[in-house]
């Protein structure tokens, strides 16, 4: 029996769209072997028809308006590449859904934001919206997730995200420079948003983050409510104390399920140089998925680029082909729960630097305070003096975020404590 071709409409030739278009033109044979069928584009949209991105597309049709191309009747499949959390990425995959096509995009933001209608939407007209490409590039972790893992119970999902902040923190301590110095050498070469407070304040990492918590737990996509704290007040000092203490500093993600609610949080974090995480570097992204059957999945990858990227996308067109239609986040958009935030409070270790006053009794002060707050001290390390300054490092116990403000908020009473304390939670993966 023939089976008809599936026809793509491709919105956005930016640097993942022309991907796609290589791959397809690339492994055309291949893909028609796995898929038994065979996969073309019909037509494409983008803001400039004139621009040269090297490759042809004398034979495909041109839409100006990516609505217009989600509604073309020689479309089967809708692949958003236009990015942005509203405005023409969201307005035309509505039109595609009501249009009755099926939809893949590597929008992240505009999943977090609007995921639940959208899956809604179309789980209602029969149709999937599919974002592997959304999260974490190449690496097929919402598969893992909805497919793989999809017997387990999800105790925790861990890892680094943004391979632009991962450039930076391994740069700052490859390099000994700053953070301002590495920032302004990461924009340079291209590696930045155009706003690049969606990669460094840790905003792009925390969609992604999201949209995996709910395939992992079953709850609405709940971005608003992610602890989110960038990477702009990790300095030099921080980096050189981990590495001196036996951590890295990463942009890390985390979110589980407890009795309180969901944790979600992507903050930096230290991590033992020698777990996985801290061997991790340049723009790499790792994801690790702890079930409770399957144990520690640990997941490595590109997290951006033209192929990767375009190789998620591709993953979820050659399972539409095959027929293959899941629900968006891994079960009926209309069973999902209202996801109830919860603060974090399983402990863990702290890392802590100050810069103490060089006076009689100031350490036993600072020991003093964290003992009150029932924080106990695993290590202490105390560098040479500046000015009548001592920069001091401690690593605790286990303990709880609360504590820890408790102990900094404290530390102003004993008047030893110069400027603001840095604290940084210590994950082990």
């Amino acid at each position: 029996m023939i089976i008809a071709p599936l026809r793509l409409g491709i919105a956005g030739l930016g640097t993942v769209g022309v991907g796609v278009l290589k791959i397809i033109n690339k492994n055309a044979s291949l893909i028609s072997l796995r898929t038994g069928r065979d996969v073309i584009v019909t037509a494409v949209s983008a803001r400039s028809r004139s621009k040269d991105r090297g490759i042809n597309l004398s034979g495909l049709a041109w839409e100006n308006d990516p609505i217009a191309l989600a509604m073309r009747e020689d479309v089967d499949v809708f692949v958003e590449l236009i990015g942005g959390s509203d405005g023409p990425a969201k307005d035309a995959t509505e039109a595609a859904i009501a249009a009755g096509k099926d939809v893949v995009t590597a929008n992240k933001a505009m999943l977090a934001v609007h995921g639940q209608s959208l899956a809604l939407a179309a789980e209602s007209a029969g149709r999937a919206i599919r974002f592997e490409a959304a999260v974490a590039g190449g690496i097929p972790v919402v598969k893992a997730l909805s497919e793989g893992l999809a017997g387990n119970k999800i105790n925790r999902i861990l890892g680094v995200m943004n391979g632009s902040c991962n450039y930076i923190l391994t740069r700052m301590e490859t390099s000994g420079l700053t953070y301002e110095d590495i920032f302004a050498e990461a924009n340079a070469l291209g590696y930045l948003e155009a706003d690049p407070n969606l990669d460094v304040g840790g905003i792009d990492a925390a969609h992604k983050l999201a949209l995996l918590a709910s395939i992992a737990y079953g709850t609405e996509v709940d971005f608003d409510n992610v602890v989110l704290e960038g990477i702009g007040a990790v300095t030099i000092e921080d980096i050189r104390a981990a590495a001196d203490m036996g951590y890295r500093v990463k942009l890390l993600g985390v979110a589980q399920m407890t009795g309180r609610g969901l944790e979600q949080r992507m903050t930096p974090c230290l991590v033992p140089t020698i777990s996985p995480l801290g061997q991790l570097e340049g723009g790499t992204n790792m994801v690790i998925l702890e079930g409770d059957d399957s144990g520690q999945i640990v997941l490595r990858g590109a997290g951006a680029g033209e192929g990767p990227t375009a190789s998620a996308v591709m993953s979820d067109i050659l399972d539409l082909a095959r027929g293959l239609r899941l629900n968006t986040f891994g079960q009926p958009a209309k069973t999902l729960s209202k996801a109830h935030p919860a603060a974090t409070t399983t402990p863990a270790p702290f890392y802590l630097r100050m810069q103490l006053l060089d006076k009689p009794g100031a350490l036993a002060k600072i020991a003093a305070v964290m003992g009150e707050a029932g924080v106990s001290i695993d290590r202490m390390r105390q560098y040479g003096h500046d000015a009548g300054k001592a920069p001091v490092l401690i690593v605790t116990h286990k303990t709880t975020r609360a504590a820890i403000d408790q102990v900094l908020v404290d530390f102003n009473i004993t008047k030893v404590v110069e400027g603001t304390p840095v604290a940084l939670r210590i994950e082990t993966a």
